[in-house]
């Protein structure tokens, strides 16, 4: 599988620390850990000092409280010098699996959720909510994966499915992610689980933003239009129920020290249009520390983007005299980094008339997927092809990386007088990241917003996680079809 695997995977330090055990858990953390050995990373008799991942077990139906997660606890309970990423094998029978399934999809037929439902242990009293939004999305198995998260507290799982040997497992993630593996032959089996914990921890966060100066007077930032834009835009994507509902763990699961380990929540999505006046992007702000709706922004949750640290680790920011400037979303430094390796134009018309923007005028990413698009007015580019086999999370320099190779490719973009105005690519387990040129007599995301509604892109609320394509139909429409 070597074409498959990244080629900036790092070597790791690895401990095993089982919870609970049963002969699937203890074949397959063997299984595992053999291919770590096999590979030339450190497997650990005991975990000591600098430790990069810890496994341990879990098997559905049991709850583990809070303070004896490794999730929260490990660095501390372990001695250890850093708090390493905790990976949590859970073991569910397959018969345990399928009625739980059914059993959700019956429920998420419902359009109001029924708290009694969802008669679960270990969740808050408003989980439910969160449980049927998830599932409404995203189908019975998400909602399920949502539900192991809390009971097992932990983010990262890969759940076991089998008797006393795996017949598949699903990697899953704070997204949301869970591509699937095929116990076929066992050794490539663990080896692909072996990867799929590497290719989670050698990549970075790229969150560490920097402010630039000089600040933007309050009196330039109301003389723009794309602030009131960005605005519009919101109301738009909202009406067209594009943004999901915005996942805040608190409603999951009671833990007092959540904020300290994750997130209080986490966005969904973001969308950042050009401004030439600044010369620079605004976006929206990040969802992490507080909500943001979408549907509804205030200037409060704008910010702006001049371009990416040198370092790589974070974007350039500029705040705004008298407005709150919080950070930008997650996925800043992508957003504005993509435009690198594209032309740029001369605007001639507008109020940015004369002045030089780059190829790609507006960019939006949601937890979507795009079900059909028309070939004539959209383009789609595909991601290096080990993103596909081995998904990365938001927020990593992995992403951005494979964002920018991607787009670098549009034919579209690389030739501004190409007719399709829309280029867009899926992320596997993540969402789609969609982008418009410039069209005069139209605002910013109008050209998405209009080609959703005459179905020249088809979004759907459901987001693949591996390998896919588009293939021309009868009718000239590009359809989705996942391997």
């Amino acid at each position: 599988m070597g074409s498959s695997v990244h080629d900036w995977l790092r070597k790791i330090r690895v401990g095993y620390v089982p919870r609970v055990t049963t002969p699937l858990l203890e074949g397959a953390a063997r299984g595992v850990l053999e291919q770590f050995v096999k590979k030339g990373h450190v497997v650990l008799s005991a975990p000591h000092g600098e430790v990069d991942v810890l496994l341990t077990t879990a098997v559905y139906g049991e709850t583990i409280n809070w303070r004896d997660a490794l999730f929260f606890n490990a660095k501390r309970s372990l001695g250890l010098q850093t708090q390493p990423t905790v990976f949590t094998l859970l073991h569910i029978r397959p018969s345990q699996l399928n009625d739980l399934l059914a059993h959700l999809g019956r429920v998420l037929n419902k359009e109001t959720a029924d708290p009694a439902d969802y008669p679960f242990a270990g969740l808050s009293p408003r989980a439910f909510t969160t449980l049927h939004e998830q599932g409404r999305r995203g189908g019975p198995l998400l909602a399920a994966l949502r539900l192991f998260q809390c009971q097992t507290m932990c983010v990262r799982l890969m759940v076991l499915v089998g008797e006393d040997y795996p017949l598949e497992a699903y990697t899953c993630d704070l997204v949301g992610a869970h591509p699937r593996t095929v116990a076929g032959q066992l050794e490539a089996f663990y080896e692909d689980l072996m990867l799929r914990i590497v290719t989670a921890v050698s990549t970075r966060e790229i969150t560490a933003h920097e402010r630039v100066t000089p600040d933007i007077p309050q009196v330039v930032w109301k003389a723009l239009s794309t602030p009131a834009a960005m605005q519009v835009a919101g109301l738009e994507f909202g009406k067209r129920q594009f943004f999901t509902d915005m996942v805040v763990v608190s409603n999951l699961v009671a833990v007092p020290m959540l904020n300290h380990a994750i997130s209080r929540q986490y966005s969904e999505g973001c969308f950042a249009t050009w401004e030439p006046r600044l010369e620079a992007l605004i976006t929206t702000i990040t969802g992490s520390a507080r909500p943001v709706n979408k549907g509804r922004l205030t200037e409060d949750e704008l910010a702006v983007i001049t371009g990416v640290r040198p370092d790589g680790l974070g974007a350039r920011v500029r705040h705004v005299e008298g407005k709150r400037n919080d950070p930008p979303s997650s996925e800043a430094v992508e957003l504005v980094e993509m435009d690198a390796p594209l032309p740029r134009i001369t605007l001639s018309w507008g109020a940015g008339a004369g002045a030089l923007v780059p190829v790609a005028r507006s960019k939006l990413h949601g937890h979507r997927g795009v079900r059909s698009f028309d070939p004539q007015r959209v383009e789609h580019v595909y991601l290096p092809a080990p993103y596909y086999r081995y998904p990365v999370s938001c927020s990593t320099e992995a992403q951005a990386r494979a964002i920018c190779e991607a787009f670098s490719h549009s034919q579209a973009l690389q030739n501004p007088g190409d007719p399709r105005q829309i280029v867009f690519t899926i992320l596997p387990g993540h969402g789609v990241v969609i982008v418009e040129k410039w069209v005069e007599g139209k605002a910013p995301f109008q050209v998405i917003w209009e080609a959703m509604d005459d179905g020249s892109l088809m979004i759907d609320s459901r987001v693949p996680q591996g390998r896919l394509s588009y293939r021309l139909d009868g009718a000239g429409r590009m359809i989705l079809e996942e391997e």
